[in-house]
C-alpha cells in the first residue's frame, strides 16, 4: 500500500527531518523586529525551496506590505477533497536572553526536546505537513488529495496582510478542509484534537488628571489621581464571585452541553498538579466551573500591565499626571468582540470617577471558534492521530486565540482541523521554547496519514480541484 511506502520513507528520513528543522529554527525570523526582516524573508526562502526540492506542483513567494506568504499547491487528485494547511514562519523575540539554557536560535537538543525559538511556535509543527507531504512524493506515488499551502510570515505580529490575502483571493484558496498545527496535545502521551478556541477582546485604558505630575503633600486630597481611579476602574470589572461585573457581559454566553463537561471531567487532570505548575498559592476563578472548564469555556477579564506615577529606586512624592493600563477579555462562542467593546465603553464611563478623564483604545479582537467534532473531517483527524500516535485523540477546547481561523471560516466556508503536536509546558513565546522530537516525527506521521484519511471522504463542496 501507498501508505506503507510513505511509513518508510518517513523512518528512514528521521534523522534528515531533525536536521532541516535545525536549520530552519537557525534562522532569527522574529517578525517584529525590523533589524531582522532580512533573516524573516530568509526563512521563507527556505521553505520555498524545501517544496521545490520535495517536487510539488507550484511553489512561490507571495510579495505583500510586509513579510512574504510562502504558497505551494498540488492539484493532481481529480474528484478528491482539497485541503489548506496553514501554518507561520515568524517567531516572537527571544527577550529576555538570561534564562534560556542555551542560544535561542542555536537548536540543541537536551532529554528528547530540541530547545529554541519557534520550535512548537510555529516552526516544527507547521513542518511536520511538509515532511508528510515529501513523504507522500517522493514515496507514495503523489498526494492522494489535492493540498494546498499557505504559510505566513506576521502571525505574531497581527497577521493584517495575510487577511488581506485571503479576503481576496476566496477562489484560488478554496477549499475542503483547512488543517493547522499550532496548538497543543492534552498531555504527554495523550494527543487532542481542539474543538474550540476562545476569542479575544483586547483594550488600553488611558487615564489623564492634571496637566503636569503634582507633589503629593501639596495636592494630594485636592484634585483626583489618575493611578487611584485607574484601580478603582479596574477593582470595578469584577465581583466576589470572579464573575464579569459588566452589564449584559454574559447575555450571548453559550452554556457548556452536558457531554462536553463529561469529556473535561473524565481527562486526567489533576487541579493540584495544575497549581504546582503554575506555582499559584491557590487557584481562583468563576463560581460554579472546574478550573478545565474555565480554562476553555469561560469568559475571562484580566489586567495584563499597569504603568503610571514614579517607578524608580527610592520614593517621590508624587500624585502622576497620567496612568494606564491593558487588559484583555478571552470570549466564547457566541460573544462578538464588537458587542463586548461597546458594553466595556458603557461600563468605563459608568464608573470613572470624577476629576479625570478617560480614553479607551480597542486593540485586537478575534471571535470565539467551535467546531462541530461530528463531522468527516474529524473522523479522518481522529484515525490519523492513532495511526501516528498510537492511541485515539481525546477533544479539548484551549484558552488562546487564532484568529485565522475565524478568517477561513468567514471567507472560504471552512472548519479548521485544530491539531496540535506541542504539549502544555513547551514554553512557546517564554525561554527555553522545546518541541519533543518524539511528537515531532509522530506528527509528521499523523499529517501523512491524514491526507489518506481524508481522501476516502467525500468532497462536500468545489475546492478548485
Amino acid at each position: 500500500m501507498a501508505i506503507d511506502r510513505v511509513d518508510a520513507y518517513l523512518d528512514a528520513h528521521r534523522g534528515d527531518f531533525e536536521e532541516q528543522l535545525k536549520a530552519l529554527l537557525r534562522i532569527p525570523s522574529i517578525s517584529a523586529q525590523p533589524d531582522h526582516d532580512a533573516d524573516t524573508r530568509r526563512a521563507a526562502e527556505f521553505l520555498l525551496d524545501d517544496f521545490r526540492a520535495m517536487g510539488i506542483g507550484s511553489a512561490g513567494l507571495i510579495e505583500t506590505k510586509g513579510h512574504p506568504l510562502v504558497y505551494a499547491e498540488s492539484l493532481n487528485a481529480p474528484g478528491r477533497p482539497t485541503v489548506l494547511v496553514y501554518g507561520h514562519y515568524d517567531v516572537q523575540p527571544p527577550e529576555p536572553l538570561e534564562p534560556w539554557t542555551s542560544p535561542p536560535f542555536e537548536p540543541t537538543v537536551v532529554g528528547g526536546n530540541i530547545i529554541a525559538r519557534g520550535s512548537t511556535d510555529d516552526k516544527g509543527q507547521m513542518f511536520t505537513h511538509l515532511k508528510a507531504a515529501e513523504g507522500w512524493l517522493k514515496a507514495g506515488g503523489g498526494l492522494p488529495v489535492n493540498v494546498k499551502y499557505l504559510i505566513e510570515g506576521e502571525e505574531e505580529v497581527g497577521g493584517a496582510n495575510l487577511e488581506a490575502y485571503v479576503k481576496a483571493n476566496r477562489e484560488k484558496l478554496a477549499c475542503d478542509y483547512a488543517v493547522i498545527s499550532d496548538t497543543s496535545q492534552f498531555a504527554p502521551g495523550i494527543p487532542a484534537i481542539t474543538y474550540g478556541l476562545k476569542g479575544l477582546a483586547y483594550f488600553e485604558l488611558i487615564v489623564k488628571g492634571a496637566k503636569t505630575d503634582l507633589h503629593s503633600g501639596m495636592f494630594g486630597g485636592t484634585v483626583a489621581n489618575p493611578l487611584n481611579a485607574l484601580s478603582s476602574i479596574l477593582a470595578s470589572l469584577k465581583g466576589a464571585d470572579n464573575r464579569i461585573a459588566i452589564d449584559g457581559f454574559y447575555d450571548p454566553v453559550r452554556p457548556l452541553e452536558a457531554w462536553e463537561r463529561a469529556e473535561f471531567a473524565r481527562l486526567p487532570f489533576s487541579e493540584e498538579e495544575f497549581r504546582e505548575q503554575t506555582g499559584a498559592p491557590s487557584l481562583e476563578g468563576e463560581v460554579g466551573y472546574t478550573t478545565l472548564e474555565r480554562r476553555w469555556a469561560r469568559p475571562t477579564c484580566d489586567v495584563n500591565g499597569i504603568y503610571g506615577g514614579y517607578q524608580g529606586p527610592g520614593p517621590k512624592t508624587v500624585l502622576p499626571w497620567t496612568a494606564g493600563a491593558k487588559l484583555s477579555f478571552r470570549l466564547v462562542p457566541d460573544q462578538d468582540p464588537k458587542r463586548v467593546a461597546a458594553q466595556f465603553r458603557a461600563h468605563v464611563a459608568k464608573v470613572t470617577p470624577p476629576g479625570v478623564t478617560v480614553e479607551v483604545i480597542e486593540h485586537h479582537g478575534a471571535p470565539a471558534v467551535l467546531v462541530g467534532v461530528d463531522s468527516p473531517g474529524v473522523r479522518a483527524a481522529s484515525r490519523a492521530i492513532e495511526a501516528g500516535f498510537g492511541t485515539p485523540p481525546v477533544f479539548m477546547r484551549e484558552g488562546g486565540s487564532i484568529p485565522v481561523v475565524g478568517l477561513l471560516k468567514d471567507n472560504l466556508g471552512v472548519d479548521t482541523l485544530l491539531l496540535g503536536w506541542g504539549q502544555n509546558d513547551d514554553n512557546l513565546h517564554g525561554p527555553n521554547e522545546k518541541f519533543s522530537l518524539a511528537d515531532y516525527h509522530r506528527g509528521i506521521k499523523a499529517s501523512a496519514h491524514l491526507l489518506a484519511e481524508l481522501a476516502k471522504e467525500e468532497v462536500s463542496k468545489s475546492g478548485g480541484a
